[in-house]
């Protein structure tokens, strides 16, 4: 199905040209698109080359997803490939609701494949928001995110960046032994605590992850850290790379960045 998983970082207007490069494709924050008009060009134009895209609602950085009505707007107008569906965070019974909503209002008007996302408090409302998207709503694909609190629990680390990072790996697998995740249809995986996470989906058996998100090789070598295989005292910024699209970075991050792309490159793909 799928070997290679394809990755996307999202990177400053600065580096978006650059970025054609790194990224096997283009992930979109809607927000962005009426606030930068050179953000919105460019990725409009890349839409209308035929590159591959993924529209996200911006939940990570807003809090909450954007406006639904505007968000249509921007999925008609800049037709990516793929486009992900409304969602609440963390809340299993309003992720659906919003998700069936959309998909009853604008699906059949927009063109692209759905992205649902699973959310929920507990490994059982996961298991509920999963279900009901892969064989209810019946999503084109799903994704799942890398900071749910509930991994604090599932696997209790001091750092809770390795919570988040074994938490995902623990819940992809039961979700996989148990026979849940539906492994016909194509995975995403939305963000990053740590990329050594990835090493772990190195096996055949994981092929229905087909692609990753994440801007932390960018954010990281913005500030001139160069990953460093760290896994107990690993602090990831919180920084968010929406509030750094602005950046203009120095040659001293650019070799940091080059360097993070190519080892979570290396961490992702064998």
């Amino acid at each position: 199905m799928y070997s290679n998983k394809l990755i996307s970082h999202e990177s400053p207007i600065s580096l978006l040209k650059e970025s054609l490069a790194y990224n096997d494709y283009d992930y979109i924050l809607v927000h962005l698109l009426d606030q930068e008009p050179e953000y919105l060009n460019f990725f409009e134009n890349n839409s209308r080359a035929g590159r591959r895209s993924i529209m996200d609602t911006s939940i990570f950085e807003l809090g909450e997803a954007f406006d639904t009505d505007k968000y249509a707007y921007w999925v008609d107008r800049i037709k990516p490939t793929e486009y992900i569906l409304p969602d609440v965070l963390e809340n299993c019974n309003k992720t659906i609701s919003q998700t069936q909503d959309f998909k009853e209002k604008f699906s059949k008007k927009l063109s692209g494949k759905t992205i649902g996302v699973v959310q929920g408090k507990s490994y059982e409302e996961i298991v509920h928001c999963y279900k009901c998207l892969d064989r209810i709503l019946n999503v084109d694909r799903i994704a799942i995110s890398f900071d749910y609190a509930f991994y604090t629990s599932m696997w209790y680390h001091p750092n809770k960046w390795v919570s988040f990072m074994m938490g995902r790996v623990t819940l992809i697998n039961r979700l996989l032994t148990e026979g849940i995740i539906n492994t016909n249809k194509s995975h995403h995986l939305l963000g990053c605590s740590n990329p050594l996470e990835f090493s772990f989906y190195k096996n055949k058996y994981y092929n229905f992850i087909e692609s990753i998100d994440t801007s932390s090789p960018i954010v990281h070598g913005l500030h001139d850290i160069v990953y460093d295989n760290s896994i107990g005292d690993w602090k990831k910024l919180t920084v968010k790379l929406a509030d750094l699209i602005k950046a203009v970075p120095t040659q001293t991050n650019i070799d940091c960045i080059n360097k993070n792309v190519e080892i979570f490159k290396s961490y992702v793909n064998a």
